[in-house]
């Protein structure tokens, strides 16, 4: 990371120098003397999510060129040996390029030589080499950023496993977002949706959790516990954790959401769509390009 870059992407804004005996002036000024060189305070950082007055840093796509939000989208990184390597978590130094289109569309460009020649740009002209299995490497490093933010739930507490268990909570009106496995039973998937219908007062609409193409065995892996079928998050925060990176893998890899957490301010019916994917827009690799 180049010395005048901020971890969060923005460049540090020098501080002006202290007015008073170490400054060049010598003297203090007078107290009520106007100052014509003192430099306002630099704004505060942008948190996680947003930045100064909900503001969201945002990328341009090296392909599309659209625009989108920084943390829907996918930074790629140089390797020291000039290997370009997906940086999905954007915790990479040095300068990274973004990218919002699905695997198709990324593949496409690869094979038509358009990727090779936006990442030249990107990176300046500096030598680099794009791995035939670029996409299967971004697709498992969505895929595992996924499983360990299940993981990261479960260890919270804020998760449920065992269809009983997430039954209550369903009808309750306790769950804000309902998966299941790739090998989940079909009767057992459809009593649970009907609970979580039943909870959000949106019977009849046809909501339903979000099946994954993940195995019982994966989950079970990623959350530490065995035969994992179902999950329900009972945490709004929390699901909407988890929506967002599932999103992201599910939208790189061509399927999008089908469910979202429940968010009561916008009705009981809830809507089943997941959020724009992690195909939206990505971010440029030019001066905002580091973070």
């Amino acid at each position: 990371m180049a010395s005048n870059e901020h971890p969060n992407g923005l460049t540090a804004t020098a501080s002006p120098p202290a007015s008073g005996r170490g400054s060049r002036g010598g003297r203090a000024r007078k107290a009520g003397a106007p100052s014509h060189s003192a430099s306002p305070p630099p704004n505060p950082l942008p948190q996680t999510g947003g930045g100064v007055d909900g503001h969201t840093p945002e990328r341009r796509c090296i392909l599309s060129g659209e625009h989108g939000a920084r943390d829907n989208l996918i930074r790629l990184a140089l390797s020291p040996d000039g290997v370009v390597l997906p940086d999905v978590r954007a915790k990479a130094p040095g300068r990274g390029a973004w990218i919002g289109v699905d695997r198709a569309t990324l593949e496409q460009a690869q094979v038509k030589g358009r990727l090779k020649g936006a990442l030249a740009r990107a990176f300046k002209g500096r030598p680099l080499t794009i791995p035939d299995d670029l996409a299967d490497r971004i697709e498992a490093e969505l895929r595992r950023a996924a499983l360990d933010r299940l993981g990261l739930e479960a260890r919270a507490g804020s998760l449920l496993t065992g269809s009983d268990r997430i039954e209550e909570a369903a009808r309750r009106g306790r769950v804000h977002l309902l998966l299941h496995a790739a090998d989940a039973g079909a009767d057992g998937s459809r009593k649970l949706d009907q609970a979580l219908r039943v909870g959000t007062d949106s019977e009849g609409s046809g909501r339903k959790g979000l099946a994954l193409s993940l195995p019982r065995t994966i989950l079970g892996v990623a959350l530490g516990r065995e035969n994992v079928v179902h999950i329900a998050l009972t945490d709004r925060a929390a699901a909407r954790r988890v929506e967002h990176a599932l999103t992201r893998w599910r939208g790189f890899i061509g399927r999008d959401g089908e469910a979202e957490p429940r968010d009561p301010s916008r009705g009981p019916s809830g809507s089943t769509a997941g959020n724009d994917s992690g195909g939206a827009a990505a971010g440029d690799a030019g001066d905002l390009s580091s973070r």
